[in-house]
């Protein structure tokens, strides 16, 4: 049953964020496509859980559904900026079941049209002052500078890793950098953007932002898990390309953390090799090594502890708001994230 409601109002909510973001992309001209590229992710679809999340929260906390679809709107048109340059940085070859831009366009186009997409994003969040007035309009603008700060920093942490191949991160290290990159546009700024309009501003900030932590934390956990195990043609990008990417995933670190010697220096040295130069041999290898270590099952046991984690940071923030469909629908997302295929 709470799976149904979250899917359902995925859809409903995702639709009427399309529906405003289209509106925020200028209609093709000229000899270049500029415009027509800044579509082509959103038009592939996608789950729409961001700004879902921000619609959501704003109605639990007493809002309308059309005071958050410009901020809803933003949210989505930065994320698929992000997910453009997130593909050129990590060399990914698909994006939603099709070629990743850069693929298709090049390096160079692709990057113009990630730049695009998140400039056209502050245009829905400077609107928002029509509907929700300067003041509440300038704090949800300053928390979006506080989420966008955030997921540069995670990323660098990430491309900091790619780069210098070291062995010895941890858990910790990890859930920072999870915290940083994923979290503060996935789930915390979404939900807290939505609070922000709908208790005109006056939202404890720190309660959800540990509910949001812990919410896309275990996304997150999820999303690398499906990276190895997952369906292809569900998932929508490459299987295994995290190890092909040499991306420092959870079940990566328990990997180093438990391997021998030598089968720690064969992983190390894999991973310090361009993408190019890995082996299909090799990176079954590793899937394999991860399998029997126990580390898939272990970041299972980490996702579920996260999720659980969430249940209970979900009645600190929300707990005294009335019931409603959109107070559910938040409440159930733990357990959807970590059941989803």
């Amino acid at each position: 049953m709470s799976s149904n409601l979250v899917t359902e109002t995925l859809e409903q909510y995702g639709a009427a964020t399309r529906s405003v973001l289209f509106d925020y992309l200028p209609r093709a001209h000229g000899k270049h496509q500029l415009y027509e590229l800044c579509a082509e992710y959103p038009r592939r679809g996608g789950r729409a859980m961001r700004p879902s999340l921000c619609i959501a929260a704003a109605r639990a906390f007493g809002a309308r559904t059309d005071d958050a679809l410009r901020t809803a709107a933003a949210i989505e048109l930065l994320h698929n900026a992000m997910l453009i340059h997130d593909d050129i940085e990590d060399e990914s070859e698909k994006r939603r079941g099709l070629p990743a831009l850069h693929v298709t366009e090049g390096v160079p186009i692709a990057i113009n049209v990630g730049d695009t997409l998140s400039m056209l994003s502050l245009r829905p969040l400077i609107d928002n002052r029509a509907w929700l007035g300067p003041r509440l309009s300038l704090l949800v603008l300053e928390a979006a500078e506080r989420m966008a700060r955030e997921s540069a920093e995670g990323q660098a942490i990430e491309l900091e890793w790619r780069r210098d191949n070291p062995v010895d991160v941890t858990e910790p290290d990890y859930l920072l950098m999870v915290l940083k990159k994923t979290c503060w546009l996935a789930t915390i700024y979404p939900i807290l953007a939505g609070a922000l309009i709908g208790t005109n501003g006056a939202v404890e900030w720190e309660p959800i932002i540990r509910f949001g932590f812990l919410l896309g934390a275990a996304f997150q956990i999820q999303d690398d898990l499906l990276n190895l195990v997952g369906d292809e043609a569900r998932y929508g990008k490459e299987l295994s390309g995290d190890i092909w990417e040499g991306k420092r995933t959870l079940m990566l670190i328990r990997l180093l953390e438990l391997t021998t010697a030598n089968e720690r220096r064969r992983v190390h040295a894999l991973l310090g090799l361009p993408r190019a130069e890995r082996c299909v041999r090799d990176v079954r290898w590793v899937q394999r090594a991860m399998d029997r270590y126990g580390c898939i099952e272990h970041a299972r046991q980490v996702a579920q502890g996260l999720a659980g984690a969430a249940c209970h940071e979900f009645d600190v923030a929300f707990g005294s708001l009335p019931d409603s469909q959109d107070k559910r629908f938040i409440e159930a997302l733990p357990v959807w994230v970590i059941e989803r295929a």
